[in-house]
């Protein structure tokens, strides 16, 4: 796909948070500028599970997209995590990241509930048909407890504000079929998957490590695109233990550490999770460091 609707590099972004436990929306626009003026995003994920969006209330959410919106919106797509377990409280959030002027919606699987197919792809389409906003599917079982169905998927396809999908099922052969037979654009949600999955037809990442690993996974990216085989493999291999290793604990655990290190002030965040060890994050680090990142 020469034109994926939101860019190849998608980073979700974490969410930081004062001392207090506050949302602090001042590091929030300096983290975004970061990620997109150097990391060379063109889109962030904002309110997703890596933002910690169980702990965020609907307020907050809004004041986060927000903010990002006004400090890269004009150079980057900022795409809002709007999915619950609730079509009527998704739907109210996606009005919200229409009034915040988003460019798009990821929207999970309704988890915990494991609603069957047809309720399923009902949910998708009341969401879908509730803004002008396009809207990436968060396919996840590992989470939700179910995963989209490949005929569920291919149906919301004919929905013409259903543009993408972001794939952490974990099954190429699935992903493939489907690409195979629709036009959605297809995300790794998973950073080491991004290859292999580009390999048989996605587009691009909603990373993690992209905090760190973005300009470099953007670089085998576009060299995998134009042809450049050998070398997008290369530079692949290098950053593959720090795709793996951010999810050595709760991923966004391991983001928030390593952002510390950094001197950004994201080392806070709520329960139930906490932060990472000083082993963990001393490790984390160290990765980082090995991949010159």
């Amino acid at each position: 796909m020469a034109n994926p609707p939101f860019g190849r590099l998608i980073t979700a972004m974490v969410t930081p948070f004062t001392d207090d436990g506050s949302l602090d929306l001042d590091e929030a626009r300096r983290l975004a500028a970061h990620l997109v003026d150097e990391m060379g995003n063109d889109a962030l994920v904002i309110n997703g599970t890596t933002g910690e969006s169980p702990t965020t209330n609907d307020d907050e959410k809004l004041e986060l997209l927000k903010a990002v919106v006004s400090e890269v919106g004009d150079r980057a797509k900022v795409i809002a995590g709007v999915g619950t377990n609730e079509t009527a409280a998704t739907i109210k959030r996606c009005r919200d990241a229409a009034e915040a002027e988003c460019d798009g919606l990821l929207v999970v699987t309704p988890y915990y509930s494991k609603p069957p197919a047809d309720a399923l792809l009902e949910h998708f389409v009341l969401v879908a048909d509730a803004s002008e906003l396009p809207v990436m599917l968060y396919d996840i079982p590992s989470r939700s407890g179910i995963p989209i169905p490949e005929e569920t998927i291919i149906e919301l396809a004919r929905h013409p504000r259903i543009v993408a999908v972001k794939d952490a099922k974990g099954d190429l052969v699935s992903s493939a079929k489907v690409m195979s037979v629709t036009d959605l654009a297809y995300y790794s949600g998973d950073d080491a998957m991004t290859l292999p999955l580009m390999s048989v037809g996605g587009v691009g990442v909603v990373g993690t490590s992209t905090h760190f690993s973005g300009a470099l996974t953007k670089e085998w990216m576009d060299l995998l695109a134009d042809g450049d085989h050998e070398s997008a493999l290369e530079v692949y291999r290098r950053l593959l233990p720090v795709y793996t290793g951010v999810f050595a604990t709760q991923g966004c655990m391991l983001v928030k550490a390593g952002l510390a290190a950094r001197g950004f002030n994201a080392a806070v965040l709520r329960r139930p999770l906490k932060p990472a060890s000083p082993s963990q994050a001393r490790t984390f680090v160290q990765l980082l460091e090995a991949a010159g990142l």
